[in-house]
């Protein structure tokens, strides 16, 4: 017994010197809940897709700290290019943060005015939105000053017209897309020469049967002061490697982003669509999607301001992750101002209000959804299948998970597994079509028997059911013949046959 107790003192003294002595690991939790959408634009939970990193503020940096930073832009060589607008100029770091060069400081034709914008070509060509200044700066890639392009001239611009760029990109013929403040009539499009090429791709106005009703009933004066409408101006634009443009629109609750095409239209599809929070639907509140940032693949990262979460969707416009929110912790901002992506998937956040940038990384759950979605979207569907099923296995609730194996099924002629798939995701007109699909296939199956069973049912119509029809009718016959039989020979016989007090008379 002794021993006993010996020995277990000692296991207990060795235990407790493994768990002083083992090195502790912390694992901070995303203060933001993941979720994600059902086909019912309902919030359903999720497995964050993004969690907060590091930040960088510049205090570590010789050039010193940031002061409001508005923009950010990742070069192909994944270094990063700050708009550090309170101190007028543009920081460049390499990918792994440390300094590289500062532009915009030295007093010169090239010193900036409080810029809002930067682009970099893959040449490293960098063009600065130099907004106070009113012009476009053009640095070499070691940050030499080469030209400006001053505010366009043309009659289409008009003697009012306010020039105030803010974001811009440039096309791989050298022609600038500026967006600048106040200007609703579109992006200003300016080719290599400083020209004014026209605008692009402008927000349109919708139909009002109450403006129009109120314009047939008002008076020439009061018309005169009623206030005239204007479409929405952009607040971003960005261009992804097969040349549509991207842009974000504040203010309104339907197609706040939109692909646009060579020509300006939009190619994320027709029709009214929301991005942003559910709640949005019900009125409860605009969203304000200030920034989007567009991978090799297509995945679609939208910054909104209102809520300062981050959206993801994929190249069909199907949500993926939310992440982000407002606040003072690490991966909460207080105000967001752009977003940007480097090609291994870092998610970089400018938050203007807390003077730094964020840094946020994938997990792997979000690794298998962008295989997954990769595939899926190039019309892979078999070869994603088991990418979505292990999806599933970490989080039951994906929907469109359950909507690419179906369409994987789909496609193999599996349409009754199909159907099982397609009702999970809550996807009406797939299942539609995979039932019509299999009530073919099930037709084509069992046509022999159901011939068969045709013509039996013909033969038994034919010959067999009107034999048997002719025997009732036959025995209906008789029988009425009989009860007549009965009636007259009852009817024949003499005597009172009525029943008084219970006595035949």
């Amino acid at each position: 017994m002794k021993r006993w107790l010996r020995n277990g003192c000692l296991l207990c003294a060795v235990l407790l010197c493994f768990v002083l002595c083992a090195p502790s690991f912390s694992y901070a939790d995303a203060p933001y809940d993941g979720y994600t959408e059902n086909t019912h634009g309902d919030r359903v939970h999720s497995i964050n897709g993004y969690l907060y990193d590091r930040s960088i503020e510049g205090v570590e940096l010789e050039s010193g700290p940031l002061n409001a930073p508005e923009d950010i832009f990742v070069g192909t060589d994944d270094s990063l290019y700050i708009v550090d607008t309170g101190n007028s100029r543009i920081v460049h770091l390499s990918e792994d943060g440390k300094l590289k060069q500062v532009m915009g400081v030295e007093e010169g034709k090239g010193k900036l005015n409080e810029p809002k914008g930067v682009f970099v070509t893959e040449d490293g060509t960098i063009y600065v939105a130099d907004t106070k200044n009113q012009r476009i700066v053009v640095f070499n890639a070691e940050g030499t000053y080469l030209r400006e392009f001053a505010k366009p001239e043309s009659p289409l611009l008009g003697a009012g017209f306010s020039y105030s760029p803010s974001k811009l990109l440039v096309d791989k013929r050298g022609y600038m897309f500026v967006v600048s403040d106040g200007n609703t009539q579109g992006l200003i499009q300016i080719d290599p020469n400083g020209q004014f090429r026209g605008f692009y791709g402008a927000n349109h106005i919708g139909f009002s049967w109450s403006r129009l009703f109120i314009r047939m009933l008002a008076t020439d004066e009061q018309k005169a002061k009623l206030a005239t409408t204007k479409p929405l101006e952009f607040s971003n634009a960005v261009q992804d490697k097969e040349g549509f443009i991207y842009t974000t629109t504040l203010g309104t609750v339907t197609n706040q982003i939109k692909r646009l095409s060579p020509v300006g239209v939009d190619t994320l599809g027709s029709g009214a669509k929301v991005y942003g929070d559910p709640s949005f639907q019900k009125g409860d509140s605009i969203p304000a999607f200030i920034d989007i940032t567009v991978d090799q693949n297509g995945v679609m990262t939208a910054l909104d301001l209102l809520n300062s979460k981050i959206y993801q969707y994929d190249k069909l416009g199907t949500l993926l992750f939310v992440f982000g929110g407002l606040g003072e912790q690490n991966g909460l901002f207080v105000t967001p101002s752009s977003i940007a992506q480097s090609s291994k998937g870092t998610i970089y956040v400018v938050d203007k209000g807390r003077n730094r940038v964020d840094l946020f990384r994938t997990t792997p759950f979000a690794d298998t959804v962008h295989a997954a979605s990769k595939l899926y979207v190039d019309g892979r569907y078999e070869e994603a299948e088991g990418l979505w099923q292990q999806v599933l296995q970490q989080n039951g609730n994906f929907d469109l998970a359950y909507f690419a194996i179906g369409k994987s099924l789909y496609k193999a002629q599996r349409y009754k597994d199909a159907m099982s798939y397609f009702k999970l995701a809550g996807a009406r007109g797939e299942y539609s079509d995979a039932f019509h699909e299999y009530r073919k296939e099930w037709i084509r199956e069992y046509f022999a028997w159901i011939s068969g069973g045709v013509i039996v049912l013909l033969l038994i119509l034919r010959y067999l059911a009107p034999r048997l029809i002719r025997g009732i009718l036959r025995k209906v016959r008789a029988n009425k013949s009989s009860e007549e039989n009965e009636t007259f020979t009852l009817s024949r016989l003499p005597g009172d046959h009525t029943m008084k007090g219970g006595q035949a008379k």
